[in-house]
């Protein structure tokens, strides 16, 4: 026989658990290599996980919503199909976690610390939780851990405040997921009128980080309209072409992004993040878009878009809206934007308030671009097509003086905006 062994793969240097939300082979189904596995789910991204072999599933150790250390071996494959099959290896919500010594992705990526010496690494997550509830972490090494190889996990942590007399609540929600079924749960009432179906894992952390974002930052919101008309003659007289050169269609997405890119580098207070009492000015603008696919948002980031001319740009935001529909953004898309945008009027909707994506301090959310009857300085009326905008900022860092002038300045960017030199 010659069996080999699926571990859970690191997504990110700071991500310790991922949560399988759907297999796609059964025991007794043959796999080819570069095939899909499983879909996972961590507090940043999801992707689809393929098989890096060829061969037969023998064993899936783990069920749908299991959340499983990185490292632990979660499917067995035979690849020597000449090998009967076993005929087992149904997932258990019970199984046990089977540690994988030679191949496992490594979860400590630096020396301990003194602090750590003599102690099973603390996850991100639990050092959090520990600062947050006043404990230094010296403490932690009389818990017991639950997790695998005895990793202490936010569970452990818990049950040890609530030992110390000190309640949990208030401890921060960014918590590891919990092992609970993504599968739908139906309960109806004797009348059949109600349906209760619980989140999936992508909507939790959604959920969690609105709610997380509110607490931190005080909202406040500009609005204002401005006048599209130009680029919208434009992108009707060059569709057509542009579609048939690139692949893919030029949308006012794109010429939104690049003013925010142009405007970003007038207002660096506005491309910047809080931490504490420090204002961290960033020195580059990593513009974020949201995309929406079937389960939620995700927000992938254009690297350095500050560096992209317009063509550059739309090829970026194309590339990656593409991987986000098809579930495979890596850590890198998502990690350290500094300033996002999304496109309300693509749902008819006129304008909107969009929470901040934490830790930026700001977000520029469109409307739809709708023909108005406007009076003209010299009291003429013409049809133009119009837009509403609204700049969403950090009260804490942005004053609405800062926030509105943003706002004026990039919809003047918009106007002014000569689109056939763009290209």
């Amino acid at each position: 026989m010659a069996k080999v062994e699926i571990v859970m793969p690191q997504m990110g240097e700071s991500i310790t658990t991922g949560t399988i939300t759907k297999w796609t082979k059964a025991p007794g189904d043959i796999i080819e290599v570069d095939e899909i596995l499983l879909e996972i789910s961590t507090d940043k991204v999801e992707s689809e996980i393929p098989s890096p072999y060829k061969g037969r599933v023998e064993f899936l150790h783990f069920s749908e919503g299991d959340t499983v250390d990185v490292g632990t071996v979660i499917a067995e494959l035979e690849t020597d199909l000449s090998v009967e099959f076993s005929g087992g290896g149904a997932p258990s919500p019970k199984a046990e976690p089977v540690e994988k010594v030679a191949e496992a992705p490594k979860v400590l990526t630096k020396a301990p610390s003194p602090e750590d010496e003599g102690r099973k690494f603390y996850t991100p997550l639990v050092k959090a939780l520990a600062k947050e509830a006043g404990i230094p972490l010296s403490e932690l090494g009389s818990i017991t851990g639950t997790g695998a190889g005895g990793r202490v996990n936010k569970a452990d942590f818990l049950a040890f405040l609530g030992g110390r007399g000190q309640s949990p609540e208030g401890i921060s929600t960014t918590s590891e997921p919990t092992r609970e079924s993504t599968k739908s749960v139906v309960v109806t009432s004797p009348s059949e009128r109600v349906e209760i179906i619980p989140m999936n894992n992508m909507r939790k952390i959604i959920a969690r980080n609105m709610v997380l974002s509110k607490a931190t930052s005080p909202h406040v919101n500009s609005i204002a309209e401005v006048d599209m008309t130009k680029i919208v003659k434009f992108r009707e007289s060059v569709k057509g072409d542009f579609k048939r050169d690139e692949g893919f269609n030029l949308t006012y997405t794109h010429f939104i992004m690049f003013a925010i890119v142009k405007t970003l580098r007038e207002f660096p207070t506005v491309n910047a993040s809080l931490e504490g009492d420090n204002i961290i000015l960033k020195k580059y603008i990593n513009l974020g878009f949201a995309v929406a696919t079937g389960d939620g948002l995700v927000v992938p980031n254009v690297k350095d878009a500050d560096s992209l001319n317009m063509l550059g740009l739309a090829r970026s935001v194309n590339e990656l809206a593409e991987k986000a529909r098809t579930k495979k953004l890596s850590m890198d898309d998502l990690s350290d934007g500094t300033f996002t945008f999304t496109n309300n009027g693509s749902f008819g909707t006129l304008f909107a308030t969009p929470i901040i994506l934490q830790p930026q301090v700001g977000i520029y959310c469109a409307g739809v671009i709708k023909k108005q009857l406007v009076v003209g300085d010299d009291d003429s009326f013409n049809i133009r097509s119009i837009m509403y905008g609204t700049h969403t900022y950090d009260h804490r860092l942005v004053d609405g003086s800062v926030g509105g002038t943003f706002l004026y300045q990039l919809h003047k960017n918009l106007e002014e905006m000569d689109p056939a030199a763009l290209f």
